[in-house]
């Protein structure tokens, strides 16, 4: 159905990579071994043949990319016009010219240098030749990179142009943007064209497919046409242009009457009467969308006046084609929200596509051709008998048999009737066993015994569970009760004023204190921790906690001591060796200290300064004799790792060499069946 398949051109190399592949090649499939001792007239034809096979191989691929690529002036004038819109003729042909040249040029330095090696008088000479002719051959390649990458980005762009057949049943949709034309292929078709409340949302043109009377159709939705000068409408709008000049289409025009899409009706008019000039020769229905929103019907009277000029438009080119002259199927209504009258739209463009596809084919030369082929039979009556149609009995006993059968199916109530009708899911439960077969419809609801260990659980139950269940909660009750009686909770009837008063202070304080431990535990994760010493509340003073112990008379005297000596920093002392520090724990341990104490001052004593150690010094545990031996080890190993770290490895086991040469450039050429590199 598709006659241009873009998608199947190959792909464009660039410069650098086309080089590579050729050269590759030319080293793989051509001899490699040469020698001195050769005649010269074996010498020649080995280096002559390198040359001509290069030249062969960027002369296919040269040829390739250009026939591949499409002929502007070959091709349906709808694919001419859209490839110049999207990429400028001009510049297509020059990219293709210049890859015509190149291949024009590569022949020529093969066809000279082959003369030259025709008289090579020496290796070096026909080897100087030959890498001379590769060389321009290479630097004629890297001259056209450009155009090869142009070419590339074309054939990218090309393989994403929808497949569009000029040739075939086609409905084109265009108008405004936002008027509601993807929402229209999108319910009549399957494609799907992204749909937004705003302006251009369509960039290009999308093709989807429809069937109508076991015919298959194409519809294109065009991107948004403004009215406005040729000359000063941009690429998008250019597409919708160009398809709407090319295509053999039943046109949809859409109007929408609302006003939601941002532009008046007499702003739409106007964008039809600019482009009619392009619906000349093709079906033409106006489509007054959105009547959801504004029927069409209460829209004003200069706007229904500009809306009935544009159908008289419409009817004047439907007569020039040809039509008959109805108001039917010109101007119609619908809604894509609501799909009111869609289905009618697009059997009205379907019907008059078909009809001006048949007249045409009427007219046409082909049309005798086929008459002659064909012969219509006309049956001759053999008597005056009617014969009218019969059904057969049985045909009718078996088909009332069939209505029987499909009217019991619809009566049968399903499990899904009884789930509604008791409470629905969650609420009804579907009985398993209400089909099988047992010898009394009574037994399918008896309850199954419950086996454990060989055992039925029943004959373990006791019967008067429930009386020992009755009996045992109220044990548990009695002695609830009495653990109640146990705590003891002072109301504070018995208590005198002062006490009363006292109590409640007490219950206020313990109150405050547990809301505030809430609030810290709440907050503990995101909550700075602040030094005491940065306590900008001063929560934690001396002072506040001498006032709080004289308060309860209490001598705050020795807690206050304890406390700054406890905040005085230590500093330790520099001087102090190991065998200092040691004395300093005995002496630690003598004063009967804490065993938490005494280790954090061991800790704190023995950080004195670290001191260098030469390398050959011996330290305990590292298993050598002497100095002279520790030495003599660390030399060795210096020695052992010479050879290693020349060769840039990084470790004993490091046994990676790098691959300086890859095989499939710097290989001969394989033998016959040797392919399992690949």
């Amino acid at each position: 159905m598709v006659q241009y398949n873009f998608k199947k051109i190959t792909v464009v190399p660039t410069g650098k990579e086309f080089v590579d592949i050729i050269l590759s090649r030319t080293q793989r499939r051509t001899p490699t071994q040469v020698h001195k001792g050769y005649a010269r007239s074996r010498l020649r034809r080995f280096y002559m043949r390198k040359v001509k096979f290069t030249q062969q191989n960027f002369h296919e691929k040269l040829s390739t990319i250009i026939d591949e690529f499409p002929r502007l002036d070959d091709i349906h004038p709808f694919y001419g016009d859209l490839l110049h819109v999207l990429y400028n003729k001009d510049h297509y042909k020059l990219a293709l010219g210049q890859i015509n040249t190149a291949r024009n040029l590569i022949a020529k330095i093969a066809k000279d240098y082959v003369k030259l090696l025709k008289y090579g008088d020496s290796l070096y000479r026909c080897k100087s030749l030959k890498v001379a002719a590769l060389g321009r051959m290479c630097t004629v390649i890297k001259r056209i990179g450009p155009s090869l990458a142009y070419l590339e980005q074309i054939r990218q762009h090309m393989a994403r142009l929808p497949s569009i057949d000029p040739n075939t049943r086609t409905v084109l949709i265009c108008g405004y943007p936002n008027v509601g034309k993807s929402s229209f292929i999108n319910k009549i078709t399957r494609a799907d064209v992204d749909v937004q409340p705003y302006a251009f949302t369509t960039k290009s043109l999308f093709v989807g497919h429809t069937d109508y009377k076991y015919l298959r159709y194409q519809v294109i939705d065009t991107p948004g046409i403004l009215d406005r000068p040729f000359e000063d409408r941009n690429i998008i709008e250019m597409c919708s242009i160009t398809a709407l000049a090319h295509l053999r289409a039943a046109v949809l025009f859409f109007l929408d009457i609302s006003g939601s899409c941002g532009y008046s009706i007499a702003q739409q008019a106007a964008l039809f009467h600019s482009i009619k000039s392009l619906f000349m020769n093709k079906p033409l229905i106006i489509v007054c969308n959105k009547t959801d929103l504004q029927p069409i019907e209460g829209i004003s009277d200069d706007d229904k006046k500009l809306v009935m000029e544009m159908k008289a438009e419409a009817m004047k080119i439907v007569i020039g084609q040809g039509g008959e002259p109805t108001d039917e199927g010109v101007l119609l209504s619908m809604s894509t929200l609501t799909e009111e009258g869609v289905i009618a739209v697009k059997n009205a463009a379907c019907e008059r596509l078909l009809d001006q596809r048949v007249e045409m084919k009427m007219k046409s030369k082909k049309l005798n051709d086929c008459l002659n082929r064909f012969h219509v039979a006309m049956p001759k009556p053999r008597d005056q008998k009617e014969r009218p149609p019969c059904i057969p009995q049985a045909v009718l006993e078996a088909r009332e048999k069939q209505d029987e059968a499909t009217s019991e199916k619809q009566k049968r109530k399903l499990e899904r009737d009884f789930e509604e009708e008791n409470g629905g899911a969650g609420v009804y439960s579907a009985s398993l066993r209400k089909h099988h077969i047992l010898a009394d419809d009574e037994w399918k609801e008896d309850i199954m015994p419950e086996i454990l260990d060989g055992h039925n659980v029943y004959d373990f139950v006791d019967p008067d569970i429930l009386m020992r269940l009755e009996e045992l909660e109220q044990e548990v009750g009695i002695q609830q009760g009495l653990e109640a009686d146990d705590d003891f909770e002072m109301d504070g009837a018995e208590l005198s004023p002062e006490e009363q008063l006292a109590l409640a202070k007490i219950r206020k304080k313990k109150s405050l204190l547990i809301q505030q431990h809430r609030i810290k535990k709440s907050t503990a994760e995101s909550r700075p921790t602040v030094p005491r010493k940065f306590d900008k509340d001063k929560k934690f003073t001396t002072e506040r906690m001498g006032r709080q112990l004289s308060s309860l008379g209490l001598d705050p005297t020795k807690a206050i001591n304890r406390a700054r000596s406890k905040s005085r920093g230590r500093k330790r002392e520099r001087s102090l060796d190991r065998d200092d520090n040691d004395r300093a724990v005995s002496m630690d341990v003598d004063d009967d200290q804490p065993n938490k104490k005494m280790r954090l001052n061991s800790r704190s004593l023995s950080r004195s300064r670290s001191k260098s150690r030469p390398p050959g010094e011996v330290v305990p545990g590292e298993g050598f004799k002497d100095t002279a031996q520790k030495k003599k080890a660390i030399k060795l190993a210096k020695k052992s790792i010479k050879n290693r770290n020349k060769d840039a490895r990084r470790g004993e086991a490091d046994r990676v060499i790098p691959t300086l040469k890859p095989k499939h450039l710097f290989s001969g050429k394989r033998s016959t069946g040797k392919t399992q590199r690949r």
